[in-house]
């Protein structure tokens, strides 16, 4: 979040190897650094950075496995190792045979899942000391918490399944819409317990506290109406066999009350994926040679091939995104002193959740409109020991204008300081995800104002889900504070909502959403007392975007459209 975690750590483990000189060790005591592979070498620049190479010696424990055994043999010239959670799971036969004397999880939340292999293999390591950096501890349910103290301390929380029993289950009941006074009082009484457990050992720091050292974030909302492609495919949904069987699942999931997920989850989902994918770009649901069904729908709208699904008008977020881009001065020609001024001045980072869409920024908008624009690209297609040096080059040369980037790879740790304005073309389901992705750019170091734009499609399902994603993002009050909200906290009426379309007559429109902070500061008053159903409501599952991916399969769903 850009709050000095990695320095704070660094610190920590320096003055630790001082105390040991100053003792006269025979050995400086050996560190282990653990973070997503992104991060690997950004570890290392920050340490050489900030902490004279006299104390803290880092060495990058990656590559692969053949370079991974070379690199053992130089342990004893290093005392801080800094690795990735995926090589940690991969090389722990060796790792769980060294004694650690600091061992730092960075983005420690990857280990909430308590029996996934990168968990296991991590609470196997031996430390003397152990921290955790997180921004987000909590993301979906108290339990999450448990697996992170059975890292930090084993016992202390008491096993999973008493855990579970003394504050799960209690929490769990509490949040039943039907829950008895006495079932209420008890979520109550094992917030706060849990809450005076844990407290002690954790120290939280937020932006408020650093504000005054930050220049403003101002996020800006900026609405588009669909295109008249957009709009017609948006219709073939609303009259599809698909849309008809979704809602008659769901209205009858609403008898269903049950801890276990509703019939309905995988039409829903793939329903909202296929919304989603549309709003961002057509050809991101119909493909580079769209099937037999939408031919006919194309050539209703008078278009005969499908390189006229490349034309802007299709989409109105690169046209957006091109007007914002010349906003800042980037990509226009120079025609006058003012634009010639201009240039230079701002550099921007657009954000999307697929890589299909940067391809298509590239191609459609870059190369064909834009050419003067310079820019670099970061996804998951870019192997993690090259991703360091695309954020070295970005930040070190000031004539790139843009950084592509996904949020999943891009939006977690970087430092991006040098640049002022993001683009977000996609939105997470997970608000978290996108508020740390803007903290790659307003964070400490920092100078200049940040300016948010969040595309975003008017009279949508994309609309309607960024209004239900003004949820706080800070882990419930009781523990941290968590009030995430997730699909499955919506009634049914909210749920069979979302994939009704509403006219977008309108012109598109800027409308500032916060000035100088972050959403959820804006509206911190407007929830901070709606009680414990709503502390509650928040501690359920909550999917990442990949997730989604991985678990709904979007061509079988599509192909319900043309039953």
């Amino acid at each position: 979040m850009g709050l000095g975690k990695t320095l704070q750590a660094s610190a920590i483990v320096a003055a630790d190897i001082a105390e040991s000189r100053a003792r006269n060790d025979e050995q400086d005591p050996k560190s282990l650094i653990i973070c997503p592979s992104t991060l690997v070498a950004h570890w290392e620049y920050e340490i050489e950075k900030y902490i004279d190479s006299s104390i803290m010696k880092p060495l990058q424990y990656i590559g692969s496995s053949q370079d991974r055994i070379i690199l053992r043999s130089q342990f004893d010239k290093f005392n801080v190792i800094i690795t990735s959670y995926d090589i940690i799971r991969k090389d722990i036969d060796f790792l769980e045979n060294v004694f650690w004397n600091y061992c730092v999880l960075d983005e420690g939340h990857i280990i909430k899942n308590s029996r996934s292999k990168i968990t296991s293999a991590v609470k196997q390591l031996k430390a003397q000391h152990r921290l955790i950096l997180s921004g987000t501890p909590i993301q979906n349910n108290v339990l999450e918490l448990w697996s992170l103290f059975d890292f930090l301390m084993p016992g202390f929380l008491g096993t999973e399944k008493q855990f579970q029993a003394t504050y799960g289950k209690p929490l769990l009941a509490a949040k039943d819409p039907k829950c008895s006074a006495k079932d209420a009082e008890a979520g109550i009484l094992a917030m706060e317990a849990l809450h005076k457990q844990v407290m002690p050992f954790l120290l939280r720091r937020t932006k408020d506290e650093v504000l005054s050292d930050l220049p403003e974030k101002i996020i800006q909302d900026r609405y588009c109406n669909l295109s008249l492609l957009q709009l017609k495919l948006y219709d073939k949904f609303s009259n599809s066999n698909a849309k008809q069987e979704i809602s008659t699942i769901v209205k009858e999931n609403e008898l269903e009350q049950s801890t276990s997920q509703p019939k309905a989850t995988r039409h829903v989902f793939q329903a909202l994926q296929y919304l989603l994918k549309l709003c961002s770009h057509p050809l991101l649901v119909t493909g580079e040679s769209p099937p037999d069904y939408l031919v006919d729908l194309l050539k209703e709208i008078g278009m005969g091939t499908g390189d006229e699904l490349h034309d802007l008008h299709h989409s109105p977020k690169l046209v957006a995104l091109q007007e914002i881009l010349q906003e800042c001065g980037i990509g226009s020609e120079i025609s006058s002193p003012d634009a010639s001024a201009a240039i230079g001045q701002h550099r921007v980072l657009i954000f999307a959740q697929h890589k299909a869409l940067l391809d298509i920024i590239e191609k459609d908008l870059f190369q064909s409109h834009m050419r003067s624009v310079t820019y670099l690209r970061l996804d998951g297609s870019v192997e993690p020991e090259k991703r360091f040096e695309i954020v070295k080059a970005f930040n070190s040369d000031p004539t790139i204008d843009v950084l592509l980037l996904t949020t999943h790879v891009g939006g977690l740790g970087l430092n991006l300081t040098s640049a002022d304005t993001l683009v977000f073309m996609e939105h997470d389901w997970n608000p978290m995800k996108d508020l740390q992705a803007m903290d790659r750019a307003h964070r400490l170091g920092q100078r200049k104002v940040v300016n948010v734009h969040r595309l975003i499609m008017r009279g949508t399902l994309e609309e309607k889900v960024m209004s239900l994603q003004r949820f706080k993002v800070s882990v419930a009050n009781a523990v941290i504070n968590a009030e995430n909200a997730s699909l499955k906290t919506m009634n049914t009426d909210q749920l069979l909502d979302l994939f009704a379309s509403t006219p977008a007559s309108r012109k598109a429109s800027v409308l500032p959403s916060s000035s100088g902070g972050d959403q959820s500061k804006d509206s911190k008053g407007k929830s901070g007392g709606k009680g414990l159903k709503s502390i509650l409501n928040g501690l359920d599952e909550l999917w990442d975007q990949s997730q989604y991916a991985d678990e709904y399969d979007l061509n079988q769903f599509l192909a319900k459209l043309n039953g």
